[in-house]
């Protein structure tokens, strides 16, 4: 297959480079330092298994010099999603199709919006990776996978193309019976624990511990289930004990990028996560007083670190 990477961050570049490993035709969009560095020295990317080494390899910061892929692996933040919509536009052909990988459960549907249904699966993932310098990524642990399917559960003959695609990659890859199921399922713990962790300052060690922040915690994940099934999302019952028995099996010193960002004073998605459970609450009359409470928390600092003020200067 030929795929377009958009975003060679973490995500992107991990599984870009696995890709490419695997025998795919892989182009990486990026920019700047990084984007120079791929194109001399190729994309380096460090595992507890090795390094991968992609050199050549092919990277522009143009999608246009790209033309028409297979498929495109949306790897940028969420925030940016509307943006990277039209920017991926010369590479949209009659049969590609679009893979957003960004938390929260919004992306496919700006995706939609912008590009129509027919170009556009739901798409998670989870991997510990980030850029260590230009060209360079570095990868933690084994629990990396891919999850996608079609927005209206069928099964598909590009679904099955991509999936074999990941699997000569040696990627972990699950074609989910339900993609919007999928998705919520991980919103409710990722986004549980990216807020409250961002609030408190706190490694997951420290939360689950403590037991106003562990009653913290499980209620942000009850609010999200209730929000989840009044959008007719049919999270099943346990889920809420499932995400804290995994939390429980974290390494005490996790944290989340949201987290992460907030500390560094860096924009975050927090409107792709606590916000948007606010907001998706708000459309179905459910309640969410400890994602508001998350959400208002952190407001103040995610508009400093936008440049943003309510003040006139």
């Amino acid at each position: 297959m030929r795929i377009a990477i958009f975003g060679t961050g973490g995500v992107g570049g991990y599984f870009g480079a696995q890709l490419a490993r695997g025998g795919e035709e892989v182009v990486f969009v990026a920019r700047g330092a990084h984007l120079q560095a791929i194109r001399a020295h190729g994309l380096l990317v460090e595992t507890s298994q090795g390094p991968i080494a992609v050199h050549p390899a092919r990277a522009t910061d143009d999608p246009a010099q790209v033309g028409a892929v297979d498929a495109v692996i949306l790897g940028v933040k969420a925030w940016q999603v509307p943006e990277a919509a039209r920017a991926i536009q010369p590479m949209i052909g009659p049969e590609t199709f679009v893979v957003p990988l960004q938390n929260g459960v919004e992306a496919p549907w700006q995706l939609v919006e912008a590009l129509g249904e027919d170009h556009v699966l739901g798409g998670l993932c989870a991997t510990m990776s980030w850029v260590v310098g230009p060209g360079r990524i570095r990868s933690l642990g084994d629990a990396h996978f891919i999850k996608f399917g079609e927005l209206d559960g069928r099964q598909s003959e590009r679904v099955g193309r991509l999936r074999q695609a990941f699997e000569r990659a040696g990627v972990t890859v699950n074609v989910p019976a339900d993609i919007r199921m999928a998705l919520w399922e991980k919103l409710l713990f990722v986004v549980s624990f990216g807020g409250v962790g961002a609030v408190t300052g706190a490694p997951i060690g420290v939360i689950r511990a403590l037991p106003e922040t562990r009653r913290m915690l499980e209620r942000c994940m009850v609010e999200i289930l209730a929000v989840a099934r009044a959008h007719q999302v049919a999270l099943p019952d346990g889920t809420v004990e499932r995400s804290m028995a995994f939390v429980d099996s974290l390494a005490p010193s996790g944290t989340t990028s949201l987290q992460r960002d907030v500390g560094d004073g860096k924009p975050s998605e927090l409107e792709a996560w606590n916000g948007a459970v606010v907001r998706l609450g708000r459309q179905v009359g459910v309640a969410t007083p400890t994602h508001e409470f998350l959400y208002h928390s952190l407001l103040p600092r995610e508009m400093r670190a936008r440049g943003e003020t309510i003040f006139p200067s």
